[in-house]
């Protein structure tokens, strides 16, 4: 995969803003997501949506936080938890997708899971 000058530089701001997000989560689907996001400087909370076995305990779990970063893979898997998610805490909690739609636009749609950060890692 070819990266620019311009997208390396891209993802590092992209990670400085996630870490400057007050009072924010970011949520990811597993495990190798949150790596992926520590691994290029993310500092800032993560939870992993596996962890909580089932959605019903997620919601009720992640309901007390004031923001949530979403940043679930752009697979079929990803849209229909995010739908499921939004849908069921729009009322309760403030849903952030606009990182989602920032690290689409950086990289040019070629990051559609997002461990594949990982290979920004060596770069940053």
């Amino acid at each position: 995969m070819q990266i620019s000058e311009q997208e390396i530089h891209d993802i590092r701001n992209f990670i400085l803003l996630l870490n400057s997000s007050i009072n924010s989560v970011v949520i990811v689907e597993g495990k190798h997501d949150s790596a992926a996001l520590k691994n290029l400087g993310f500092s800032g909370k993560v939870l992993e949506f596996h962890k909580f076995g089932g959605i019903n305990k997620f919601v009720d779990s992640v309901a007390r936080y004031d923001n949530l970063i979403i940043l679930f893979d752009r697979d079929r898997k990803g849209r229909y938890l995010t739908g499921k998610i939004i849908e069921k805490l729009q009322h309760r909690t403030r849903i952030d997708l606009s990182f989602k739609r920032k690290l689409v636009s950086i990289t040019k749609g070629k990051i559609r899971f997002i461990e594949q950060l990982g290979c920004y890692e060596s770069l940053i």
